[in-house]
């Protein structure tokens, strides 16, 4: 976990992403950051599966299905490519796209982050967002330590983004983006998937995340290799080993707290129905 809080928004786009978009950075880590990378080189194959210790909710999304898919119409008008930034700012507006997007490859990393939330990791350095200022806090409380009550509050103005998100509008742009989406989705390899199963598939899994009790307790990672972690140098995980082996959406859920994980629910669920209700399922 970092002490730099982001969102993975690709509810601009998307309002799934709107979980992207709703998820700020999971991890709160302030290990020494890799260099940032364009997304066409990094994003070339599956990230890794899950692990087997993770619950059910977190093992059915882990990895996609390869079975018949759930396909999108195609858009009377398809988006292009240069269309995207004007697209975006007409949905969220212009300070929204300015201060959470990166447009560059969006596509792209907006596939990869999707992909990754329904696993263990989520890199980072594909996520399609700028990174948001506020530090990940945590307090000491009797027999450990727990993420703070005030760290929520870091999300709030994301949570309200998202909320003024009109979803018929995002499932048009979403319809309308989808073939760069599926080429891009085919691209990190799974040429003979769908992306929108995928997206669907981990819309569930963040919907079935569970309510625990609050405040969560989190425990420093062991890092083991030749050179020891020093502070400033920490990163946080939860202690409870279940929660722990979910997938990084849901924890990336779990730590936004309890009033903003239900409100960030309660819109993946309206853009889902939205989306099914677009591609005549039910």
């Amino acid at each position: 976990m970092t002490p730099i809080g982001r969102a993975l928004s690709a509810g601009a786009v998307v309002a799934t992403a709107a979980v992207a978009t709703l998820l700020w950075r999971g991890h709160e880590d302030a290990a020494p950051s890799e260099p940032t990378r364009p997304a066409s080189e990094t994003v070339s194959a599956p990230a890794p599966g899950a692990s087997s210790t993770a619950p059910p909710a977190a093992v059915a999304a882990s990895q996609p299905d390869a079975g018949q898919g759930v396909e999108v119409p195609a858009a009377a008008v398809p988006l292009a490519a240069a269309e995207l930034g004007t697209a975006l700012t007409d949905l969220i507006g212009r300070k929204a796209v300015l201060t959470f997007l990166q447009l560059d490859d969006f596509a792209r990393r907006l596939v990869a982050t999707v992909d990754n939330l329904g696993r263990i990791h989520a890199p980072s350095r594909l996520w399609p967002v700028n990174p948001m200022p506020g530090r990940f806090m945590v307090e000491p409380r009797e027999g450990g330590t727990v993420i703070a009550a005030d760290n929520s509050l870091r999300y709030t103005p994301f949570v309200l983004l998202v909320e003024t998100v009109d979803v018929a509008r995002a499932v048009d742009l979403y319809v309308r983006l989808y073939p760069e989406l599926q080429r891009s989705y085919e691209e990190l390899g799974y040429p003979h998937g769908y992306f929108n199963q995928r997206l669907l598939q981990v819309i569930d899994q963040l919907l079935a995340t569970p309510q625990v009790p609050q405040p969560l307790r989190v425990q420093l990672t062991e890092v083991k290799g030749p050179i020891p972690a020093e502070q400033p140098w920490t990163r946080y995980e939860l202690a409870d080993p279940e929660l722990e082996a979910m997938s990084a959406g849901q924890k990336m859920l779990l730590r936004t707290g309890e009033v903003n994980a239900r409100r960030l629910k309660a819109k993946l669920a309206e853009f889902r129905m939205e989306l099914l209700r677009h591609i005549g399922q039910r």
